[in-house]
């Protein structure tokens, strides 16, 4: 009998203590979760860069855009309200590592470094690598081997993909690197590179907009990378709250709706110009 007691408060004392642990376990995910301290703080801290059409400045200065109405829609639908935290593209991941914003929406596409620093969501849109050029530094120019030469000045924005790719499929080209767009299109436009490298469809809307100057040399892009969400790591409950909502947007048309807006046409331009 003092055998079997014994035996029995030792099972009940393992018992109890893998149940606190499991409940101490829980609180700590809870209290370390984006989500829930999101839902408690009743904002939603957006990090992002601007890139035309994703996100950039209309006339009065407000942000407007497919990233600026993704994250809209996303923090009216958690019932929070969302704050906007530009940050220059190259230090973003850093700055969302130090707890500067909540989650990064600004067309980061998923790439294999990224992710060994950051969680990535299901893409909610998908992008591609263009090529836009200057006609007279440029001509004769007609597909990506013309460009691959020592000779050739390619303009990337520093720490984006568009570096990345043009790294990868014009490696003998010489590249500059540059913090904003607004230099990137200056340089080319004022004839002090080839060309710019860049997701679409800003190449096509430059080449549109300064025919006299500019010119796309090949019409379809050259990559096809998917875009996500950024999160810290160790975070299960936030990816999962994020995953579901890009689902449901996906499946009830409005992502495509909105991407059809701000990439289909330039209908929004004269909020910018």
């Amino acid at each position: 009998m003092k055998r079997t007691l014994i035996l029995t408060l030792v099972l009940l004392v393992v018992a109890m203590t893998g149940t606190t642990f499991a409940a101490t376990a829980r609180q700590q995910l809870t209290a370390e979760s984006t989500i829930e301290r999101v839902m408690q703080k009743g904002v939603l801290r957006v990090g992002m860069d601007t890139f035309q059409p994703w996100a950039m400045k209309d006339k009065n200065g407000r942000l407007i855009g497919f990233e600026i109405d993704v994250a809209t829609r996303l923090a009216k639908d958690l019932g929070v309200k969302v704050e906007f935290v530009p940050t220059a593209w190259s230090g973003i991941i850093p700055a969302l590592l130090t707890g500067k914003f909540d989650v990064i929406i600004g067309g980061m596409g998923i790439t294999p470094e990224r992710s060994l620093k950051v969680n990535f969501t299901l893409p909610y849109d998908y992008s591609g690598m263009s090529l836009v050029a200057h006609r007279h530094k440029a001509a004769g120019f007609t597909q990506l081997a013309d460009f691959n030469k020592p000779e050739v000045q390619i303009a990337v924005k520093l720490g984006t993909t568009a570096a990345a790719a043009a790294k990868k499929y014009l490696p003998k080209a010489t590249l500059r690197m540059f913090d904003n767009e607004t230099q990137l299109y200056q340089e080319l436009r004022n004839g002090q590179v080839h060309a710019v490298v860049e997701s679409a469809p800003r190449p096509a809307f430059e080449a549109a907009d300064y025919k006299e100057t500019l010119f796309l040399p090949f019409t379809e892009t050259f990559t096809r990378e998917p875009i996500a969400f950024a999160l810290p790591k160790g975070d299960p409950d936030t990816l999962a709250c994020f995953n579901s909502w890009i689902t449901l947007v996906q499946l009830e048309g409005w992502l495509q709706e909105r991407h059809d807006y701000w990439f289909g046409a330039k209908d929004w331009a004269s909020q910018v110009q």
